[in-house]
């Protein structure tokens, strides 16, 4: 019988499989208490963009939650080619996660006792918001009900499965007939939303904010853009006045690159169309994904 690939591939305890056959234990306290740690990088056209970024980001947040899970850089980074070519995915969503595991004494509850360990999967490339609403422009609530979890309590840098409060969110937002949320914090600031990191355009700068958020490698993509295209930026507290009078407003997500917003609460951005900042980001992110520098090809031939 054949294996059908396209619907993806997982690396499981140093071997690849089907996604659907992939499975992780039940009492692993990735699932039950969330003690895990994550990164998604983006495979375009059968090459990782930016995966060195990805890699240093994966690398600080199991750092940062003392997880070892046993691999070097090296050794990570061929994982993730072998699973991307056997499942001949050229445009795949790829994530790689620690979790820290069960302990290897049973009924222990010293963290330190788990066995941390390393797994990896991808899929078909996802849209965080899909394209044709994406090219369009999508429409953002702000989180009435819920603000994100201070930054003192879960570090937002180092990239997690906490999402009870954007869940929540988004039921909110899709309640309302939204497409997706943006949570704030505690003193009325906009942080973020599930999977993007949110700008804000005035006067031709563009500004996002610094704290309580996810540092996101498509909102490093987009400052450096900027930078190359000589737009100013800040990273700064973005108060929710602030973003609700900007002239344009954007996401940035490793599911979709920049996605313009036409639409915030019942305020309506740009003349209810993407912006013109907005709209040379998105193509200049595309283009950014096709560019030598920035691409390590995968070898589909080795699978």
């Amino acid at each position: 019988m054949t294996t059908d690939w396209t619907k993806g591939a997982a690396w499981i305890e140093g071997e690849i499989v089907p996604i659907a056959e992939a499975k992780i234990g039940v009492t692993d306290w990735g699932v039950t208490r969330s003690d895990i740690t994550y990164d998604v990088v983006p495979a375009r056209d059968g090459g990782f963009f930016r995966l060195d970024r990805y890699l240093d980001r994966f690398e600080a947040s199991m750092a940062s939650l003392r997880l070892d899970v046993g691999l070097t850089r090296e050794e990570t980074r061929k994982a993730l080619h072998a699973m991307v070519a056997r499942s001949g995915l050229r445009d795949a969503y790829v994530a790689m996660v620690a979790s820290r595991g069960t302990p290897m004494i049973p009924g222990n509850r010293d963290p330190r006792t788990c066995a941390n360990h390393f797994y990896a999967w991808c899929v078909p490339y996802i849209h965080v918001i899909a394209k044709d609403i994406a090219d369009a422009g999508a429409s953002l609530w702000i989180a009435k009900g819920v603000r994100r979890i201070p930054e003192d309590s879960v570090n937002p840098r180092a990239k997690n499965y906490h999402w009870g409060d954007l869940t929540q969110g988004l039921f909110e937002a899709k309640d309302n007939g939204f497409e997706t949320v943006a949570l704030l914090d505690h003193q009325g600031n906009v942080t973020e939303g599930p999977g993007f990191n949110v700008f804000a355009v005035k006067g031709g700068k563009v500004v996002t904010p610094d704290r309580g958020v996810l540092h996101g490698i498509t909102r490093r993509t987009v400052l450096d853009i900027c930078a190359e295209q000589g737009i100013e930026t800040e990273c700064r507290a973005l108060p929710l006045n602030e973003l609700l009078e900007a002239d344009e407003a954007f996401l940035s997500t490793s599911g979709g690159g920049t996605v313009p917003v036409t639409r915030i609460d019942d305020r309506i951005m740009s003349n209810g169309a993407p912006g013109p900042v907005a709209s040379t980001l998105r193509r200049t992110y595309w283009d950014w994904t096709r560019r030598p520098e920035h691409r390590e090809e995968i070898d589909y031939k080795a699978a």
